[in-house]
């Protein structure tokens, strides 16, 4: 058992005719209740704290009851397509892929750029038809496709898919890629 000893001893008293000195009794103090009392209020503190909640992104799902036809439409004039390359590159096309004798709609950038990218898109496009669609290739890193995700979350798009890239679109990426010099 804990114990406090708080006798006084020690002290120096008058001695003599007149001065009657009195019985000292030492007082003793259990302190075990002090130790329950300690681990009950640690118990109580640890019971009602609040944890810290786990941070996640907000994600607006597809309505469920649509047919999966009607869930994956989107106007041509309102999609752009990013694709992320190796060493931060970024590319990206505005509706259907066109690499035909006309032209191209394929274009490249960085992450720096991507952003008025995106915001003029948001800009000229209604934001019921804007869907943005992000394919990593396998040599982008994940650092990549955070970023660009952030990017949707910075500049408020909210529809927006992440989708495997297809063979044209790599092959085309990686030949843009060698005829940059990367």
């Amino acid at each position: 058992m804990a114990e406090m000893d708080t006798s006084g001893g020690g002290g120096k008293h008058k001695k003599g005719p007149g001065v009657k000195k009195g019985k000292k009794m030492s007082t003793r103090v259990d302190l075990t209740p002090m130790v329950d009392l300690g681990f009950l209020l640690i118990t109580f503190f640890i019971f009602t704290t609040t944890m810290s909640q786990p941070t996640a992104m907000k994600l607006n799902l597809p309505d469920d009851r649509a047919t999966p036809e009607e869930q994956n439409k989107a106007k041509e004039s309102g999609a752009l397509t990013i694709l992320l390359g190796k060493d931060n590159n970024v590319f990206y096309y505005e509706g259907i892929l066109k690499a035909d004798a006309t032209g191209t709609n394929f274009k490249a950038s960085n992450f720096k750029d991507i952003r008025d990218v995106l915001i003029q898109k948001k800009q000229s496009t209604d934001t019921s038809d804007m869907v943005v669609v992000i394919k990593p290739s396998d040599e982008s890193t994940y650092k990549n496709v955070i970023d660009i995700l952030d990017e949707m979350s910075i500049n408020v798009i909210k529809r927006y898919a992440l989708v495997d890239i297809s063979p044209d679109e790599d092959q085309l990426i990686k030949i843009t890629e060698q005829s940059s010099g990367n």
